[in-house]
């Protein structure tokens, strides 16, 4: 009887342990898909891709100055900001695949910079016209346009125009767009005009024109208000160009045009919202992202 008892306990407890054994495969094979399975599913293969491959970003070195008021400048802070500025960081938040790292220099030094890869792209109010086409690579979409004309003291009403300016001192930005009208002008009229260049910030170029030591200057449309915000100066005359505003690349450079055509697509994404409208208003007083 002992024995039969002991059998019976024996057996029960066999097939206790067998079923769980049983649970515990089952389980198992429920959860984890056979090696046929995962090496079968597009799912599977996608999500260990996505693990494998993470987006790769490319670090963008964007070239710009710290003398230019409103547009690049360093505030009472230490911060570098502006409209530029706050328009490539709008910019780099919208590109998942670029980072963009900041590079101060003078504007002068930019171009040069750019040639020598250096910096990746130019972000100073560039100016598109021939002679820069010429030599580099502009996006397709402006975030900005502006017309240029003469600047002279708040007293002098003797200047209307470049013909009135021979024999006097112009200051303009070396290789900048104001400084290109000057030059394309003195080609064709005996260097009639003697140039000043000058690498100085917004108080100098006041400064100078009050004093007398040039006579005037070039400058954009929207300028004027930023450069001299206490109204010693004055435009005079009809605009002696106007161009779209775009950042420059390196010309016959693939991944160059790359990023400039990501960098059209979010220009174009801030126009229709509304952002580059406002950071243009907030920066420079009004709207100037697109022609009248």
């Amino acid at each position: 009887m002992k024995k039969t008892s002991l059998a019976i306990v024996i057996l029960t407890l066999s097939l206790t342990l067998a079923a769980c054994g049983a649970k515990n495969n089952n389980s198992a094979n429920s959860s984890s898909p056979s090696p046929e399975a995962s090496a079968s599913s597009p799912a599977a293969s996608e999500s260990a891709s996505a693990q494998a491959e993470p987006v790769k970003v490319t670090k963008i070195i964007v070239g710009t100055g710290t003398q230019f008021p409103k547009v690049c400048f360093i505030d009472e802070n230490g911060k570098l900001t502006g409209f530029d500025v706050e328009l490539v960081r709008e910019i780099d938040n919208r590109l998942a695949q670029y980072e963009f790292e900041f590079q101060t220099q003078e504007f002068k030094s930019l171009l040069l910079s750019l040639e020598t890869k250096k910096i990746d792209f130019v972000a100073h109010e560039m100016e598109k016209n021939p002679e820069r086409e010429e030599k580099y690579l502009f996006n397709q979409e402006p975030y900005a346009h502006w017309r240029n004309k003469i600047v002279v003291a708040k007293d002098n009403d003797s200047v209307q125009s470049l013909d009135d300016l021979k024999g006097k001192k112009v200051l303009v930005g070396a290789t900048s767009a104001q400084a290109q009208i000057i030059e394309n002008y003195n080609k064709e009229n005996g260097n009639a005009i003697k140039v000043v260049y000058s690498s100085g910030g917004a108080n100098d170029t006041v400064d100078q024109i009050v004093t007398g030591r040039v006579d005037a200057t070039l400058a954009a449309d929207f300028a004027l208000s930023l450069i001299d915000p206490e109204s010693k100066l004055k435009t005079t005359g009809p605009a002696l160009s106007e161009a779209d505003i775009l950042f420059m690349f390196r010309k016959n450079d693939e991944e160059a045009q790359k990023l400039s055509d990501a960098i059209d697509g979010a220009i174009k994404e801030l126009k229709a919202d509304g952002t580059l409208g406002k950071l243009s208003t907030e920066w420079l007083g009004g709207d100037f992202t697109a022609e009248e």
